[in-house]
């Protein structure tokens, strides 16, 4: 960490430099009139039209906007803010405290990028805060001539009502890192240019960008549909499950994390199915359905990974508690926890789109971002994303106390010492703010605390504006607050009446979490501004990081601990340094495996990406075209050459099954056979088929003469012939992932496995493609209507 803010310090010295320009020139424009200082912005656009860029305008753009800023919104930036500005600008990632107004510091780079139009996002943490900013500083751009809008639909607004268009060709637009996500793959779905809304990324600055980048780098984001035929093993299996007895039947890991059969549980599903060999070919489906079944039962839990809500299972985010709506499990497992719940099955659906957030936003020229904790993982950031985390000094000196952690033996004793230490501070009046790594931690703390008579709030996340409601009230006297990790981030607490006389707000974090970043976010709850504040660490050695990385001597510890103390509730801190050294290590083992696990998805989805990509701009392509014949010709080579066999006369039914279902309905096999002699070869016979789909294509420009109409068709069928295919290769490519992740038990290398398998599927895809293609094309059937349009029926 010391390395690199001394790696940074000659380039902050030299931003600190511009800061100085900047507030120099602020003063100066305090004298303008507000028309005076509204025209800069069209200066400013004429001066990047005739050359000049953008980082030669940021000294008296930043300068408006900060003299903007305090007319409007009634706040001038301190010079941290626009330090922390001017670091953004330059495509880094500002760390700023807890407090420093990461929120203001936006308005100076939004305004800069927001100049070159369109492409320019602000992703925030939820559509409450993306609404909340587009509205309040939205009124700082308006004044400056810029146009801004919130991505996302506000609370009880249905997102089909939001002006898509009108978004995307805003100047500035607020969105969350879903929605973006989710509109980039609807628009690569559109059939026309009509249809897409974007305009393209140039810039995104991203708040609580380590939460983005890195704590939801594996999820992606996936747009379903086209169902499968709904499998009727679900149910079955999950009875066969219930039957099963644990530690005979099945074997769970010690971390919880993988759960197996036994050959006695193995045994007795064979028994029960009557079948010969449960693991055969024949089988495969049933056994599929089996394993999916017992990770229902032993690796999903109720409430924990998923609620149920209005008949249907809703995931759950476990470190906020959030539901994840729209997200389901893939490959049939949900259907298996909804079978195990006893809701009705909703209908497997095929992946049709899919993108990791790593992959979206590295598709942006410029990436920026701020947030309280990033410089624990700069190295990884900057091997990722190739962007630099840079510190940014506080406007006032913390004084925060940070406690040092205290540690115990079991769960039970770690909440009896926190909820004293809780209770002690509530008799004062100081207010408390526990935070949790679960959902399930959350409500534990809760019953405990209602145990104890001391009122509370629980935080869950269910929603946004709620959740920064009770976040912002955390520092009012004698207040007590229950909060998963995650919640509320993006709102400040203030203190209330008095409390910076008991102390400060007082943080109880009650374990550690994977990431010694996320402590760090934990801290930084406290002490905003220079304000007094004090966290302390209640820790065990019973606590989920240390028993998934913790060796296994540890765990002998605790057993033996446990059998010679009879009252475990109330015991002193363990204070050797070696037990402490546990957690670090286990802590910093978590963070490796994390990073691993991140590293591991980058590859996979990178091969993906590069087939996406592809995929997106054969589309473009064909929807910018003004002419396809040169595509078309190509298209019917290609087929024809897959077609025609080496010897024709030997394969005259296959040839005259390919041309009527492929070409022509009405053609017939003497028609076929007067064309091919004894003489005929493979090229002759491509020729004949090549010449066949000319005729076909002819006629059906007869039925449709005009040439724009028909150059629409064209385009439509092709397309279609694409997405169709792309679908099937989307689904193929998340199953593939599931396979190959698992060869690594067979000494190899799960990435090249992918890498090998998903270029074999894309070359089948392409081949796919063609053959779809020229049958759309040949044998779509079209219906002129009385007002002019066409109906395209396809084959």
């Amino acid at each position: 960490m010391i390395l690199h803010i001394r790696r940074h310090a000659g380039a902050l010295r030299r931003y600190q430099r511009l800061v100085d320009r900047v507030i120099a020139m602020a003063k100066d424009y305090r004298e303008l009139s507000d028309k005076d200082l509204q025209h800069k912005t069209i200066e400013f656009r004429e001066a990047l039209a005739s050359g000049q860029t953008l980082e030669q305008l940021i000294v008296p753009a930043y300068a408006t906007v900060v003299e903007a800023d305090r007319r409007i919104l009634g706040l001038t930036p301190f010079p941290v803010q626009i330090l922390g500005a001017i670091v953004m600008q330059y495509g880094n990632i500002a760390e700023m405290k807890t407090g420093e107004g990461k929120t203001l510091t936006a308005t100076m780079p939004m305004y800069l990028n927001g100049l070159t139009g369109p492409g320019n996002f602000l992703i925030t943490a939820n559509s409450y805060l993306a609404n909340r900013d587009a509205e309040n500083l939205g009124r700082v751009y308006r004044f400056l001539g810029l146009t801004v809008m919130a991505g996302s639909a506000k609370a009880g607004q249905d997102d089909k009502d939001l002006d898509k268009d009108a978004i995307y060709a805003s100047d500035i637009v607020y969105t969350t890192n879903s929605t973006l996500g989710f509109d980039y793959l609807i628009d690569n779905l559109a059939a026309s240019q009509d249809e897409q809304h974007m305009r393209g990324f140039k810039f995104a600055l991203i708040d609580e960008i380590d939460a983005v980048l890195l704590d939801m780098a594996q999820t992606p984001l996936i747009i379903s549909g086209a169902p499968r035929v709904q499998s009727n093993l679900f149910e079955s299996a999950d009875q066969m499950i219930t039957l099963l007895q644990k530690d005979e039947d099945l074997k769970l890991s010690d971390d919880t994390k993988k759960v197996w059969f036994t050959e006695q549980g193995m045994a007795k599903m064979t028994a029960f199915f009557d079948v010969g060999d449960l693991l055969s070919e024949a089988n495969r489906d049933l056994y599929r359905h089996l394993v999916m079944a017992l990770q229902a039962h032993y690796l999903y839990r109720r409430n924990r990974d998923y609620v149920i809500e209005d008949g249907e299972v809703a995931l759950l985010d476990v470190a906020n508690g959030r539901t994840l709506d729209g997200m389901r499990l893939e490959a049939g497992l949900h259907q298996a926890i909804e079978a195990k719940e006893g809701v009705k099955l909703t209908n497997q659906t095929r992946a049709m789109a899919s993108v990791t957030y790593q992959n979206l936003f590295r598709m942006f020229p410029k990436l920026a971002g701020m947030t309280g904790t990033a410089l624990t993982d700069a190295d990884e950031l900057c091997e990722t994303y190739n962007v630099s985390v840079i510190p940014i000094p506080t406007n006032k000196p913390s004084i925060r106390i940070d406690q040092p952690d205290k540690l115990f033996v079991t769960n039970e004793q770690k909440i009896y010492a926190s909820v004293e230490a809780v209770e002690a501070a509530h008799k004062i009046g100081r207010p408390v703010l526990i935070e949790t790594g679960s959902v399930s931690m959350s409500n534990l703390y809760s019953r405990v605390l209602l145990q104890r008579g001391i009122v509370h709030t629980l935080l869950n996340a269910r929603s946004a504006p709620k959740e920064a409601w009770i976040v912002r009230e955390a520092g009012q006297p004698g207040a007590v607050t229950v909060a998963t990790s995650m919640a509320g981030r993006g709102t400040d607490i203030a203190l209330g009446e008095g409390v910076e006389a008991m102390g400060g707000l007082l943080v109880i974090g009650t374990e550690r979490m994977t990431s010694a970043r996320i402590d760090n976010q934990l801290r930084g709850r406290a002490g905003r501004q220079g304000e007094p504040g004090e966290t302390a660490f209640f820790v065990s050695l019973e606590d989920k990081v240390v028993l998934e990385n913790a060796p296994k001597r540890i765990g002998r510890f605790r057993q033996r601990y446990e059998a010679t103390h009879e009252d475990t509730a109330m015991t002193e801190p363990l204070t050797k340094r070696r037990y402490r050294r546990v957690i670090q290590k286990s802590q910093a083992t978590a963070e490796k495996n994390e990073r691993g696990q991140r590293f591991q998805t980058l590859q996979f989805d990178e091969v993906f990406r590069l087939q996406r990509d592809a995929i997106y701009r054969t589309r473009d392509e064909l929807m910018d075209a003004t002419d396809l014949s040169s595509l078309i010709e190509s298209l019917f080579e290609r087929v024809a050459a897959a077609q025609a066999p080496k010897a024709p006369r030997e394969h005259t039914a296959a040839l005259i099954d390919f041309v009527v279902n492929h070409i022509d309905y009405e053609y017939t096999a003497d028609a076929l056979l007067a064309q091919i002699d004894r003489n005929a070869t493979k090229k002759s016979v491509q020729s004949l088929l090549v010449t066949l789909m000319q005729k076909q294509l002819t006629k059906q420009h007869q039925q449709l003469p005009d040439e724009s109409q028909f150059l629409y068709f064209q385009k439509l069928v092709i397309l279609k012939a694409i997405d169709v295919a792309w679908v099937e290769q989307v689904d193929n490519l998340q199953q593939l992932r599931n396979i190959t992740s698992n060869r690594s038990k067979a000494q190899r290398d799960p990435v090249y496995e992918y890498q090998k398998e998903a270029q074999r599927s894309f070359d089948l895809m392409k081949a796919d493609i063609a053959d779809k293609a020229v049958r759309n094309l040949m044998l779509s059937q079209m219906v002129n209507n009385i007002d002019g349009t066409v109906e395209v029926t396809y084959p």
